[in-house]
């Protein structure tokens, strides 16, 4: 098996798209099953449908739990700052900036929401730019909340769907 040399995506990811509808360019699933407890915050495992994620999810012990595993807000924080890591990068190539050593950190908070009595996240998104000027460093930063969906995301809300399918027996889960 030879490996390939691992290269950043095309600048040409940014070009605007024109159509009337959304239109994927990825898709992924990833499946969570319970674990020991049947609670797949506490004791699940998620799992990718090409099988390269294969995740230990456990509770951290900020909310009585083990810890031991890695947690939703953990998976959250750093899918959010790949994301904007990546849309950084190709908003700098395209500009002719050179970020060598930038770093994007994401805080995730989960707490009490106050407006329906339950539970929301909170995200904060920290960006390293030495040596950049301030001015570039805040326009690019700018621009990049603009292109990246989990900025995007964060800012505006997500469309989806939640579906229920109910099976005959529980061996049927696993298909």
């Amino acid at each position: 098996m030879t490996m390939q040399k691992l290269r950043p995506p095309p600048v040409s990811l940014l070009d605007r798209y024109s159509g009337t509808g959304f239109a994927p360019v990825y898709a992924t699933r990833v499946t969570v099953r319970g674990g020991e407890t049947g609670h797949g915050r506490a004791s699940g495992v998620a799992r990718s449908d090409d099988g390269v994620l294969q995740v230990d999810l456990r509770l951290p012990p900020a909310l009585g739990g083990p810890g031991g595993g890695t947690n939703p807000e953990q998976l959250f924080a750093a899918a959010y700052g790949a994301c904007f890591h990546g849309a950084l990068q190709l908003l700098a190539t395209r500009n002719g900036i050179a970020l060598p050593s930038c770093s994007v950190e994401v805080a995730v908070r989960l707490g009490r929401d106050p407006v329906d009595g339950h539970h929301a996240l909170q995200a904060d998104v920290t960006v390293r730019l030495p040596g950049l000027q301030q001015r570039v460093a805040e326009e690019l930063v700018r621009a990049t909340e603009r292109v990246c969906p989990y900025a995007k995301m964060v800012r505006q809300g997500i469309e989806g769907t939640v579906r229920v399918v109910v099976t005959e027996e529980a061996g049927d889960a696993a298909n």
